[in-house]
Protein backbone atom coordinates (compact mmCIF):
# COMPACT_ATOMS: atom_id res chain seq x y z
CA UNK A 1 0.00 0.00 0.00
CA UNK A 2 0.82 3.72 -0.28
CA UNK A 3 1.21 6.06 3.15
CA UNK A 4 2.31 9.25 3.39
CA UNK A 5 3.55 8.55 6.94
CA UNK A 6 5.00 4.75 6.71
CA UNK A 7 5.53 4.84 10.65
CA UNK A 8 2.18 5.98 11.67
CA UNK A 9 0.55 3.60 9.03
CA UNK A 10 2.88 0.56 10.57
CA UNK A 11 1.38 1.64 13.38
CA UNK A 12 -1.75 1.17 13.08
CA UNK A 13 -1.12 -2.09 10.99
CA UNK A 14 0.29 -3.25 14.09
CA UNK A 15 -2.13 -2.44 16.27
CA UNK A 16 -5.29 -3.94 14.07
CA UNK A 17 -6.55 -0.73 12.78
CA UNK A 18 -4.91 -1.31 9.62
CA UNK A 19 -6.54 -3.74 6.42
CA UNK A 20 -8.28 -6.51 6.85
CA UNK A 21 -5.62 -8.67 5.56
CA UNK A 22 -3.19 -7.43 7.99
CA UNK A 23 -5.90 -7.91 11.17
CA UNK A 24 -5.79 -11.33 10.92
CA UNK A 25 -1.93 -11.48 9.82
CA UNK A 26 -0.01 -9.96 12.71
CA UNK A 27 2.52 -8.77 13.62
CA UNK A 28 3.46 -7.20 10.45
CA UNK A 29 6.93 -6.68 9.54
CA UNK A 30 8.24 -3.63 7.25
CA UNK A 31 10.36 -5.58 4.63
CA UNK A 32 10.23 -3.21 1.93
CA UNK A 33 9.47 0.85 0.70
CA UNK A 34 10.30 3.58 -1.79
CA UNK A 35 10.15 6.99 -1.87
CA UNK A 36 8.24 8.65 -4.37
CA UNK A 37 7.05 12.21 -5.77
CA UNK A 38 3.35 12.29 -5.51
CA UNK A 39 0.42 9.70 -4.52
CA UNK A 40 0.04 9.01 -8.88
CA UNK A 41 3.63 7.98 -8.75
CA UNK A 42 2.85 5.82 -5.96
CA UNK A 43 0.08 4.49 -6.91
CA UNK A 44 1.52 3.62 -10.55
CA UNK A 45 4.20 2.06 -8.85
CA UNK A 46 2.49 -0.54 -6.47
CA UNK A 47 0.08 -1.60 -9.07
CA UNK A 48 3.69 -2.33 -10.88
CA UNK A 49 5.41 -4.17 -7.93
CA UNK A 50 1.61 -5.76 -8.06
CA UNK A 51 1.76 -7.27 -11.51
CA UNK A 52 5.59 -8.62 -10.64
CA UNK A 53 5.60 -12.58 -9.91
CA UNK A 54 6.56 -13.82 -6.67
CA UNK A 55 10.04 -14.23 -7.23
CA UNK A 56 10.47 -10.86 -8.65
CA UNK A 57 9.43 -9.47 -5.69
CA UNK A 58 11.46 -11.48 -3.45
CA UNK A 59 14.44 -10.27 -5.44
CA UNK A 60 12.94 -6.77 -4.65
CA UNK A 61 13.15 -7.20 -0.99
CA UNK A 62 16.43 -8.99 -0.75
CA UNK A 63 17.75 -6.17 -2.77
CA UNK A 64 16.59 -3.32 -0.68
CA UNK A 65 17.46 -5.81 2.59
CA UNK A 66 20.96 -5.44 0.98
CA UNK A 67 21.31 -1.85 0.35
CA UNK A 68 20.06 -1.37 4.00
CA UNK A 69 23.04 -3.67 5.25
CA UNK A 70 26.00 -1.52 3.57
Amino acid sequence: GIAADVKKRLRQHQSGAGAKYTRSHLPVTLVYQECLPDKPAALRREYAIKQLPRAKKLQLVAEYQHSLTK
